[in-house]
């Protein structure tokens, strides 16, 4: 089990703390929640912890597997909605992924990135389309 401490410091804003590490990370809510946006808000959290999550899990398969994906980039974009209760509904991923990838591989990194604990975790009805594009 892993301990983190969220410390809130008003203004909308907390720091987090991984118990394990000491690394620490701020939070401020959005502009468009009464925030600054002048950080990650927690929800930008989730979302990159959806493509995080993806990178890391393919990574494994990769290291596993022989493959270099070293430079893969990923762009997570978070869709609010607001009926019935403000919460994520959409985290379209674009993801490129570097040259030479076999395509006998692409199918099973592919689903490394879908099967991520992150992705598993988050509520079936947040949609999720992921885009994989291949240079080659």
């Amino acid at each position: 089990m892993v301990q983190m401490t969220v410390e809130y410091n008003g203004g909308l804003r907390c720091t987090l703390t991984h118990g394990p590490s000491g690394a620490v990370i701020s939070t401020d809510a959005p502009k468009d929640n009464h925030g600054k946006g002048e950080s990650f808000s927690p929800t930008d959290l989730v979302s990159a912890a959806l493509g995080a999550c993806m990178l890391t899990i393919m990574g494994i398969y990769a290291k596993n597997h022989g493959l270099a994906i070293d430079g893969t980039t990923l762009q997570v974009t978070k869709g609010m909605v607001a009926d019935p209760d403000r919460r994520i509904g959409k985290l379209t991923v674009v993801m490129t992924l570097p040259a030479g990838i076999p395509k006998e591989r692409r199918a099973a990194l592919e689903n490394a990135a879908h099967t991520c604990p992150v992705n598993k975790s988050l509520r079936s009805d947040i949609e999720i389309p992921v885009q994989f594009n291949y240079p080659d």
